[in-house]
């Protein structure tokens, strides 16, 4: 991948996907946009970019300020079932470091509690024009959103910070996917105190 000499960044990639073509990415803030375009987000980036597309090792897990606070693959029935996919791959970014570019007002809720492990409310925020998933917030921790990577409109974001550290809920991943290479893998949630396994 074509690095910048100066900054040593990789180079910045968005294909077409999607209806939008706005999105952007800086040292500190990238935008993350529903499938139609109706809804844009940005969020704060930690400065440290690694400039290695797939890292030998995990990229520095920013656990403080500017925000980013875990990046996980989650294999729960949840997530395969509202991603209509095997796994979601998402990112946690504190709410103060999270900002609606446009769109606000096109976010549709949907919450409920029955099927999440910890027992907290999870609320999903989606675009009410084609149905995009762009975050979560959990009850249990309301002052985060957990947002999808596959919303992230810089591709290049999705091989450098944005990449799984965490891996949950492992036994419910299909037994053709192999493991994230790097990632701490975990039986049921990362946060639920467990020991990785």
């Amino acid at each position: 991948m074509a690095t910048s000499s100066a900054t040593n960044k990789p180079k910045s990639y968005f294909p077409l996907g999607g209806q939008a073509e706005d999105g952007w990415s800086t040292e500190d803030e990238a935008t993350a946009t529903c499938y139609c375009g109706a809804v844009q987000l940005a969020f704060r980036l930690p400065l440290h970019i690694s400039p290695d597309p797939i890292p030998d090792t995990l990229p520095p897990q920013p656990t403080k300020p500017p925000g980013l606070t875990e990046t996980f693959a989650c294999n729960c029935a949840d997530c395969h079932k509202f991603t209509a996919s095997m796994f979601a791959t998402n990112f946690t970014v504190l709410n103060t470091h999270l900002r609606n570019i446009r769109g606000q007002e096109n976010l549709k809720q949907y919450s409920q509690s029955k099927t999440i492990a910890s027992g907290n409310n999870m609320t999903n925020y989606f675009c009410g024009t084609c149905g995009s998933l762009l975050y979560r917030i959990s009850s249990g921790f309301p002052d985060k959103s957990i947002m999808r990577v596959g919303t992230v409109d810089d591709f290049t974001l999705h091989s450098t910070v944005l990449r799984p550290g965490i891996e949950q809920f492992v036994p419910r991943r299909p037994v053709w996917l192999p493991d994230i290479d790097g990632a701490k893998q975990y039986e049921g949630e990362s946060h639920g105190g467990e020991t990785p396994l």
